[in-house]
């Protein structure tokens, strides 16, 4: 019991691009401003959603949810390695580790039932367009987000919780810049059979049916295109969905990449620079890829960029 009290109070070290230290000045100037442009990128898409009434639709509301998860995705564990790389100190607290892992779980698992919502939002919108505004109302909007974000911070608890009944053993060194769940439950000395049971069923429930339903809805969507006579009408309908399936393939095909990276070639350069895209690229470019392809975003954060520099 004693030995389990201390290794509740233990540190870990998060090791990253320790190996790197040539590179640490390069590495920290990259990182510090893919960060910058992360949090700026973001912010402006939910400060545009939210001053600009032409954009309170179904789906500027969860774009702004999603850069919500974008922007706390990124910052669960972007600052901890610029500092790691700053100062050297790859040190991190048991305590900061598991709070690294909730949240980290929480804006994952989040990103992935936002993007189901927002398919199906493209779905109702092209299949089912006379029925739009009663089907999507704000009602069923809230409950969509209100659930996802209730789905994942539950899973994100058990994830968590279940850690507390793990013992370390000494050698307390994650090969990552931050506390990934399963390196961290390599550094067990205790039976990890449940946590990794509770991992599997949570990589289970946030990835495969939300993926079901955005190929679902897809399939739907493109059957319906596909009727559309006027080559026209099918370019509308397409371009209105552009934008949500390349975020959908970057955020799906990052993840697939850090697992397959992480199962086949663990601990290797290779599994850092997926888990670098994974964390940082992905919630930098959605911004640019739902700002870039979207008429009325541009106009949107246009409008925006002017009243700020003309209040000043």
């Amino acid at each position: 019991m004693e030995t389990r009290n201390q290794t509740r109070i233990a540190n870990f070290l998060l090791l990253g691009f320790a190996e790197e230290k040539d590179l640490q000045p390069l590495l920290f100037g990259l990182f510090l401003s893919m960060y910058l442009v992360t949090c700026t990128g973001n912010l402006l898409i939910i400060l545009a959603i939210i001053s600009d009434s032409h954009l309170h639709t179904p789906m500027y509301f969860f774009l702004s949810n999603l850069s919500l998860a974008d922007f706390g995705f990124a910052t669960t564990t972007i600052p901890k390695m610029l500092q790691g790389i700053q100062t050297q100190k790859k040190v991190i607290s048991y305590a900061g580790c598991l709070t690294q892992i909730f949240f980290f779980f929480v804006f994952g698992c989040l990103d992935s039932f936002l993007l189901t919502a927002m398919a199906y939002d493209r779905f109702v919108a092209i299949c089912h367009p006379l029925h739009y505004t009663v089907i999507m109302n704000l009602r069923l909007c809230i409950l969509l987000v209100l659930g996802s974000w209730c789905l994942t911070v539950s899973m994100a608890l058990i994830e968590t919780v279940s850690i507390l009944r793990v013992s370390f053993c000494t050698n307390m060194e994650i090969p990552h810049f931050y506390c990934d769940l399963p390196e961290v439950l390599k550094l067990a000395c205790s039976d990890t059979l449940i946590n990794n049971l509770f991992v599997y069923f949570v990589a289970i429930v946030s990835g495969i049916p939300p993926l079901i339903g955005i190929l679902f809805s897809y399939f739907q969507i493109v059957s319906s295109i596909m009727r559309i006579t006027s080559a026209g009408g099918k370019y509308k309908a397409f371009s209105t969905c552009g934008s949500h399936l390349s975020v959908v393939s970057l955020f799906y095909g990052t993840g697939i990449g850090v697992y397959l990276s992480s199962e086949t070639t663990p601990s290797s350069r290779m599994s850092l620079v997926a888990s670098v895209i994974y964390a940082l690229v992905t919630p930098m470019l959605n911004p640019f890829i739902y700002s870039l392809r979207n008429r009325d975003m541009k106009g949107a954060l246009w409008r925006l960029l002017g009243c700020t520099v003309t209040s000043q």
